[in-house]
């Protein structure tokens, strides 16, 4: 009991000295029990300053209570560095899949710019901004119109016109009397509609003499300038896949009737085979010789005899 009294005492002595030792500090900091949060120095009913702190605890009417440390002020999280947008087409660079946009163009999601009609060529330089899906289109963003005639590649019906030749809404040449040769071409331009026409657009006469379609004496062999000719010929059959035609072969009056029978009839299948051979169908061709039965000049002179050898294109 007395050891007791004797450590309040010197306790009581401790906490007077240290009470006039810092009683200058009138804006020290002290402790207060009642607020964990506060630094040591003040309990209930004495003033312990913090040069004394709480090495006494048990000896005091209301023991000391560990401080509790102030948690750390919480900073704020730093910002993302700010992305530029180096074009300045409102897409920021990392999302700009067109960095390099011209100025003022608009543009997509992704920073490119726009191609509103899907030609590949952008708004900025289509000319023709509203070409149909599919279509080929030039720099221009145009639809193509390979051979010039003013429809473009996608309606053209005739994609090989001939430079300044006029055409219809499908491209292909104008054929004003209908009869399938074309303006450029037709020589008989007012021909009747319904009749059968030739290579230059003129009517079919009922006889052609294929003229220039001449054999050496007594040969049934064509020499080389008849094959224009038939090549001609038989361009006109082919157009009127209906008709039937008769190729006549003529002599003239020298040698016997049976020998010039003979020969017209093979001069005659000289020209059908040539004319099967450049595309006629055989069924459209027939061949008969006619020998020196149907002349067409006068056999005495050699004039006559010439213009008596020859064929003829006869149409049924």
């Amino acid at each position: 009991m007395q050891g007791k009294l004797y450590t309040r005492h010197v306790l009581t002595i401790a906490l007077v000295t240290a009470w006039s030792a810092t009683a200058q500090a009138a804006d020290a900091p002290y402790y207060n029990p009642a607020n964990a949060a506060s630094p040591s120095g003040y309990t209930t009913d004495y003033q312990l300053y913090k040069t004394i702190g709480c090495p006494g605890r048990g000896l005091l009417d209301a023991p000391c209570k560990e401080p509790i440390a102030a948690k750390p002020e919480a900073k704020p999280a730093a910002k993302p560095a700010a992305v530029g947008d180096a074009d300045k087409d409102g897409v920021p660079d990392d999302k700009d899949r067109c960095p390099d946009t011209p100025a003022g163009a608009k543009v997509d999601a992704n920073g490119c710019e726009l191609d509103s009609d899907g030609d590949g060529v952008v708004d900025r330089l289509d000319k023709c901004p509203g070409t149909p899906a599919g279509a080929r289109v030039d720099a221009k963003g145009c639809e193509l119109d390979s051979d010039g005639d003013g429809v473009v590649d996608r309606l053209d019906k005739c994609p090989d016109t001939p430079a300044g030749r006029k055409v219809n809404a499908q491209g292909c040449e104008l054929d004003s009397d209908g009869d399938g040769v074309v303006d450029a071409l037709d020589q008989c331009p007012d021909t009747p509609a319904g009749d059968k026409v030739d290579n230059k657009g003129c009517t079919l006469p009922s006889t052609i003499v294929l003229k220039g379609v001449n054999f050496d004496n007594d040969s049934a062999v064509l020499k080389a300038e008849a094959r224009a000719i038939l090549d001609d010929s038989a361009k006109t059959l082919k157009r009127y896949p209906g008709v039937k035609a008769e190729v006549a072969g003529h002599t003239d009056a020298r040698a016997s009737d049976s020998h010039n029978q003979a020969l017209s009839q093979r001069r005659a299948q000289a020209v059908v085979d040539y004319l099967i051979a450049a595309g006629v169908p055989a069924d459209a061709l027939s061949a008969k010789g006619y020998g020196e039965a149907e002349p067409v000049a006068d056999n005495a002179t050699a004039e006559g005899r010439a213009q008596n050898r020859r064929v003829e294109l006869r149409i049924r």
